[in-house]
């Protein structure tokens, strides 16, 4: 009878076990079935723009530079991505764009041969497709296109036409006419169209005859590429700056803060459990709203900055210190400590001596992790308080144009992470290993 009751047991237990090993992979396998269909992902190819994405792209590797007419005035500028700072001066052009009189011509590349004619008029001939005929009359865009039997990289309506080739992109208003003409790399990183070292080598600046009469090559040089107006070096690398002096702040400081409340949050140093519960809701608090939550709370509070953002890292950390901190404290060994204090040591000395060392790897560990991951968090951060690299970035993408900047401020958050990973994962090994 014992026996039969013994394998009638274990036939259930394995029998539940079946089932569970069975029931689980089907939830998980229903809920994907579930965001499939909710999500709509189905969908996704039908409405993405795969246009954009391709113009979005290109414009991270590269430069598109825009000769434009002004309809009204009839005056025409070149500018590298259409910016003031990058404008050639007047009357001058690229050699791929001929100014004559009320005529402009632009050679796209590829055959493609835009021109710009009188009356706010332009023409522009595609190869294999034929000649684009546009002018704005009363306000309205008139061509030679129908309507009903456009391609697809042709966009037409009343007040506006867009072509969109491999060569380039034009565009007709009622205000202006533009055409664009991408490059690879990112024109004028070094130096803009105003400074005399632009169209020189690095050879010809460190070993070439003085460029500037007034300045050395390398001073002149670097003060032109530090002072950057398109891409602003020193203003990108003080951003940087404030970006790991708002982790630094923050995490720091939550940890000089956390380690004495910690010692009141451990069951073991402090008898008082009303006082320990108290606390650790306290804890829970801090670091149960997220950082952006306190970071635009702050915001309203103190206002944008960098000092906003770096009380938003200290008040999540402290909440998670306080509780790593405190389950660390209550894992010592207390024969240190009573080894400590058979020497006669005060109860600050006991804990220096016997509870410190114990802990320090612990806690420098989780700092310096958390002083790495927040310099990511800093970033987003800075887009919100307005402070750091977070903001440029922001700012270069709600433009929607300067995407090789979005990119380079990219590159940088990714160098800056990397940095701290190295310098975390060295200071550890000096602080912990003593290596």
């Amino acid at each position: 009878m014992a026996d039969a009751a013994l394998y009638a047991d274990a036939d259930r237990r394995f029998a539940r076990k079946r089932v569970i090993a069975i029931a689980i992979p089907a939830a998980i396998l229903a809920y994907l079935v579930y965001v499939f269909l909710a999500f709509d992902i189905s969908g996704l190819a039908s409405r993405a723009r795969w246009d954009n994405g391709a113009i979005l792209l290109s414009d991270t590797w590269s430069h598109k530079v825009h000769v434009t007419r002004d309809n009204r005035a009839g005056s025409v500028s070149v500018a590298i991505e259409g910016e003031k700072k990058g404008t050639y001066p007047e009357g001058t052009a690229p050699d791929w764009v001929a100014l004559d009189g009320e005529t402009t011509v632009i050679e796209l590349g590829d055959g493609h041969i835009v021109r710009f004619l009188p009356d706010n008029a332009l023409s522009y001939e595609v190869p294999g497709f034929g000649l684009i005929r546009a002018r704005i009359d009363g306000g309205e865009v008139v061509t030679n296109l129908d309507p009903d039997r456009l391609p697809d990289w042709i966009s037409l309506s009343g007040t506006r036409l867009q072509i969109t080739t491999d060569a380039g992109r034009v565009s007709l208003t009622r205000n202006r006419t533009e055409a664009f003409n991408y490059f690879p790399g990112w024109e004028l990183f070094f130096f803009t169209l105003t400074s005399p070292y632009h169209g020189h080598t690095l050879t010809d600046i460190l070993f070439g005859p003085r460029i500037d009469p007034e300045r050395g090559n390398i001073a002149g040089a670097w003060h032109d590429f530090w002072n950057n107006q398109m891409w602003a070096h020193g203003q990108v690398a003080w951003a940087i700056f404030e970006t790991i002096l708002m982790a630094f702040l923050g995490t720091f400081g939550a940890a000089l803060i956390s380690l004495p409340l910690a010692f009141v949050a451990a069951k073991n140093f402090t008898p008082l459990g009303p006082l320990r519960f108290a606390l650790r809701r306290v804890f829970d608090f801090l670091r149960g709203v997220d950082g952006l939550i306190w970071t635009i709370l702050l915001s309203r509070a103190f206002g944008p900055g960098p000092l906003t953002g770096s009380l938003a890292i200290l008040l999540t950390d402290t909440g998670s210190f306080g509780k790593m901190f405190s389950e660390a404290l209550e894992n010592v060994d207390n024969k240190q400590i009573e080894g400590v204090a058979s020497t006669g040591a005060r109860v600050a000395h006991r804990y220096r001596f016997g509870v410190i060392p114990q802990v320090t790897p612990v806690l420098l560990s989780q700092v310096l992790y958390f002083f790495e991951s927040n310099t990511r968090s800093a970033t987003i951060i800075g887009a919100i308080t307005g402070g750091g690299i977070g903001l440029l970035l922001t700012q270069a993408m709600i433009t929607q144009k300067d995407w090789e900047e979005v990119t380079y401020y990219i590159v940088l958050v990714v160098l800056m992470v990397m940095a701290m990973d190295s310098l975390s994962g060295w200071l550890r090994r000096k602080l912990i290993k003593g290596d």
